[in-house]
């Protein structure tokens, strides 16, 4: 699997951050993205979280819907990292 600076993934601190900024538990964010036909389940939550896994183009703009991500905020994230 590829990896960029040592992670599978550069927004699982994000995803973080915003779900606890809501209050979603990992369940309530896998249901509501399953709710846009996104099967994420707790544990794949989890794995993003802790950059362990890669995120799809799809789950990313889910997460991106559901958590209220805002793009330049994404951008700036992998700006940072790179």
């Amino acid at each position: 699997m590829k990896k960029f600076n040592n992670c599978r993934n550069v927004i699982g601190n994000l995803v973080k951050k915003h779900r606890e900024e809501k209050h979603y538990t990992k369940a309530d964010l896998s249901h509501r993205l399953e709710l846009l036909g996104i099967e994420l389940d707790r544990f794949e939550l989890y794995k993003i979280e802790i950059a362990k896994t890669s995120v799809k183009d799809f789950e990313l703009i889910g997460l991106g819907i559901v958590l209220n991500i805002d793009f330049e905020e994404l951008k700036k994230l992998v700006e940072d990292a790179s």
